[in-house]
């Protein structure tokens, strides 16, 4: 089980933060520089950038990813585990606290990370080498496989719900996290006195947590914004707090955010949701029963030809017990079911009190579970993919309250796009005479769930008109009042209700007979919906400064369109990039192989081929990684925290076990520190990093090892600067040569969009592409109004980074030059500007990138860097620059 890219997008973001961190110290300064760098700096009067940090939970870190409904959470928060192992260096990224709010959800958690069958567990194994252990509360207490050297070697970790650790709110039996106990006795000289909580033993299992310093996994936490959770957070003393959730409250630190719109592109959600409101709650029941027996036999169609086995289910929502009275429907819903004879096996109450959905599978084949009744049982944590229809009887008069469980028929299945559009769509079937309230009470659930507005299609069945002898007689007997709904406690008219499970029915019967035809209609009018919305989805270009702004800082973002003069200048204009003959394999499979060259988009991976890091040398200057461990004090009034690395106890414990191994396993598992801290290095392998790392380290004395395991992160990021150095070498030297042998070229390739989105925008200024400039500096504002200024400038754009605007790759990172200039004499001009601190290897090497560029593009392109007033071979300043300007 991999990473999806969006998935990947966000553990990315999540390391750019804890790089930020870890320049930073203070998480304060950490989160508002991050965010600076992609939003702008937070401006209180006019609400623009990423509003502060806000210190919740005081000495620790505590920031939060959002993340939609059936977004994959808890894989995500998996994989953050190792970007906590390279890249945090305070507390012991090894010791993670998994809350969650719910019974249930913990020991479906429990149930998945410990089987090794499971692809969270095997996830896990992959990422620690087979060095984790998952615990229970119980499991803890007791001691069991849970000592001072298995808490500092391998990946700890202790699933506990908010309830355990409530001291207000904590049933007897729970608090005995908080009790002395002699299964711990071990602990007791570990431990820290001045770290246990007043009038409690060394040896509670809170207070060895709390020596653990540990990351703290809030899975649902919006559920955990009481003053009673805060303070329950507080009393594991943690050193992160990483927050997962599709509905962040207003004061989380966001750092990540998965765009709904690219779980719909992935396929990881069923909609549009379709939403059907009937007359009446017999209608709402036959609809239920004919719609899954249809998508049923469309699964097992679709069965045949992709092997993927699919069990459609119905969740039945009872009305919930608003007036007092006996809150029986649930049980007289069961009954009325068994009249039509569906097999009692298939139906399953889940409600408070009652769970008949224990212990059972509900993706096994041979699981005959088909309809599960419920009021908002199932809000707490419960997933099936197989759930495709909510089909809700509460009282007629009400507006069904479904916004609590509707994320429950979300999850698509196999996560992938079915063949069948009615299996990528999920249905709500209603009866209400309040279908705006409910509309409403959906969309609500919707945005719960991390979706919008936009995501549902919805129809209410038509009211048949009365015939004149209906009519009459209406007038004659008094038949004009109101009906009266049914009390939602009485028994339904299951008379009215119009299946018959043993029937033999199949797919044509559903578009030819008569009585079907509101399913028949529904789903005809649903396929075509769902055509239109998949057509949207797949054509919408998913800009993520746009969904940042909306789905995170709740703004709405300027869209600034390209001025009309330009227009038909522009679409001439296709900039060249660097692209590379590659050498495609190619086979018929039978007679021969041949090589095909293809011409691909140039980026540093193709200049690595032949790289071999075991052949380079190993020599680093370590001497300023000194034994200097980073504390900062608190100071309340500064609103910063002590971050504390790991206790001496603690590296006492990891270094005396591993000098206690022969020499070569003390190197390896030294190395293997280092290398699980590096990151991703394609298209090393982890095994040559090992071997190099390994050859760095092979003359480590005891003193070394305790400094490396106290300033790992010092350690990773000078090797992690000697290898990119060595790459960045290769890739260069090897570009040069491709480039002379005309393997490496430029190709018109990228186009100016029709209009941007930037974050910040800056005042509008004349002969601009567009109506409004992306964000400049000081400097960049003043070279903007001379570029302007210019007789011979037509236009000038501030190109926009980070994926969106023009770059030239070359054999490092991408380059995004400052601005596009045109000319009247037809030169298209790239210019970068610089400030005068920034005169380092990385400017020069830009420079020649630039140089080198413009040689294959023509001499119509030019590329200059500017410095403010320094003079810099091969470069301009401000003053002297606007007369080559000119006469271009």
């Amino acid at each position: 089980m991999e990473l999806k890219s969006y998935q990947q997008d966000v553990i990315n973001d999540l390391e750019n933060f804890l790089d930020s961190l870890n320049q930073n110290s203070n998480p304060a300064k950490a989160f508002n520089t991050y965010w600076k760098e992609r939003v702008g700096e937070y401006n209180p009067l006019t609400n623009s950038g990423m509003k502060p940090y806000k210190n919740n939970i005081p000495n620790a870190v505590h920031i939060a990813i959002k993340v939609p409904t059936a977004g994959g959470k808890t894989f995500i928060a998996i994989n953050a585990l190792q970007s906590f192992n390279k890249y945090f260096n305070q507390g012991n990224p090894k010791a993670v606290v998994w809350l969650v709010p719910w019974s249930n959800l913990l020991q479906q958690t429990y149930n998945a990370f410990s089987n090794p069958n499971h692809p969270y567990r095997e996830k896990l194994n992959s990422l620690f080498g087979n060095k984790v252990e998952v615990y229970q509360k119980d499991q803890l207490l007791q001691g069991a496989n849970f000592n001072p050297s298995s808490a500092t070697e391998q990946l700890n970790i202790f699933i506990l719900n908010f309830s355990s650790l409530r001291i207000d709110k904590a049933k007897k039996e729970d608090r005995k996290i908080f009790q002395e106990n002699g299964a711990l006795e071990s602990f007791r000289d570990w431990t820290d006195k001045d770290l246990s909580l007043e009038g409690t033993d060394e040896t509670a299992l809170i207070n060895i947590i709390r020596n653990l310093n540990p990351i703290v996994v809030v899975d649902e936490s919006h559920n955990a914004e009481s003053d009673l959770s805060v303070e329950m957070l507080k009393n594991l003393n943690p050193s992160m707090v990483l927050d997962l959730t599709a509905t962040p409250k207003e004061n989380s630190n966001i750092i990540s955010f998965v765009s709904a719109l690219k779980l719909k592109k992935d396929n990881m959600v069923k909609l549009p949701v379709v939403v059907f409101n009937h007359h009446r709650k017999e209608e709402v029941i036959s609809s239920a029963l004919h719609l899954q027996r249809k998508l049923e036999l469309h699964a097992k169609e679709e069965e045949k030809i992709t092997g993927r086995y699919i069990r459609p289910i119905v969740l039945f929502q009872a009305q919930s017990n608003i007036k007092g009275k006996d809150n029986t429907t649930f049980q007289k819903i069961k009954e009325q079911l068994i009249k039509l004879q569906i097999p009692e096996e298939q139906i399953k109450i889940k409600v408070s009190g009652i769970d008949e959905l224990k212990g059972i599978d509900l993706m096994d084949r041979i699981c005959p579970v088909k309809y599960i009744i419920t009021v908002n049982a199932l809000k707490e944590g419960w997933d099936c993919p197989n759930a495709y229809i909510l089909a809700s009887l509460a009282d007629k008069s009400s507006a069904v309250e479904v916004e609590q469980i509707l994320g429950r028929v979300l999850r698509q299945p196999y996560v992938t796009k079915h063949q069948e559009p009615l299996l990528n769509m999920s249905f709500v079937l209603t009866a209400s005479s309040k279908f705006k309230e409910t509309l409403e009470n959906i969309v609500k659930g919707l945005q719960d769930a991390g979706f919008s507005k936009e995501d549902y299609y919805a129809e209410e069945a038509e009211e048949i008109p009365e015939t004149r002898e209906e009519i009459l007689e209406n007038e004659l007997f008094g038949k004009n009042e109101p009906e009266k709904e049914p009390d939602s406690t009485e028994q339904f008219d299951i008379g009215k209700v119009d299946y018959d499970p043993n029937e033999n029915v199949t797919l044509e019967d559903y578009q030819t007979k008569q009585e079907l035809s509101v399913i028949s209609e529904l789903t005809k009018k649903a396929t075509v919906e769902a055509t239109n919305f998949e057509q949207n989805i797949e054509n919408l270009d998913i800009d993520s400064n746009l969904t940042l702004m909306t789905e995170v800082m709740k703004k709405t973002p300027k869209r600034y369109v390209m001025e009309e003069e330009y227009k038909s200048i522009v679409s001439d204009i296709t900039l060249p990039q660097f692209y590379i003959k590659v050498n495609d394999e190619m086979g018929d499979g039978i007679l021969f192989d041949e090589l095909k060259e293809e011409e691909t988009l140039l980026n540093k991976l193709n200049l690595l081929d032949g790289f071999n890091l075991l052949n380079c040398d190993t020599q680093i200057n370590f001497d300023d990684a000194a034994a200097e461990v980073y504390k900062v004090d608190y100071d309340e009034s500064k609103g910063t925290s002590t971050m504390n690395k790991l206790s001496k106890k603690a590296v006492d414990i990891l270094t005396d076990s591993i000098l206690a191994k022969p020499k070569d396993s003390q190197i390896r598992q030294v190395a293997g520190i280092i290398v699980g801290k590096l990151g991703d290095m394609t298209p090393i392998s982890d095994q040559d990093l090992k071997k190099y790392v390994s050859r760095i380290f092979e003359n480590l004395t005891s003193e070394q090892i305790r400094d490396i395991i106290n300033n790992d992160y010092l350690y990773t990021y000078k090797i992690k600067e000697k290898i990119k150095s060595l790459t960045d070498g290769f890739a260069k030297d090897k570009f040069v040569q491709l480039l002379d042998s005309n393997e490496i070229f430029v190709k018109p390739n990228f186009q100016f969009g029709e209009s941007i989105t930037p974050i910040i925008s800056s005042p509008p200024i004349s002969k601009s592409l567009y109506h409004q400039e992306d964000n400049m500096n000081n400097f960049e504002h003043r070279m903007a109004l001379e570029i302007a200024s210019m007789d011979n400038v037509v236009f000038w754009h501030r190109n926009m980074t980070r994926g969106k605007g023009f770059f030239i790759n070359g054999y490092s990172s991408n380059h995004y030059p400052d601005f596009i200039i045109y000319t009247s004499k037809n030169n298209l001009i790239l210019l970068e500007t610089k400030g005068d601190h920034l005169i380092n290897d990385d400017t020069k090497e830009k420079n020649k990138l630039g140089k080198l560029w413009i040689d294959k593009a023509g001499s119509n392109y030019k590329y200059f860097m500017v410095f403010e007033k320094a003079s810099v071979e091969g470069c301009y300043n401000e003053g002297n620059i606007m007369e080559v300007l000119r006469r271009l």
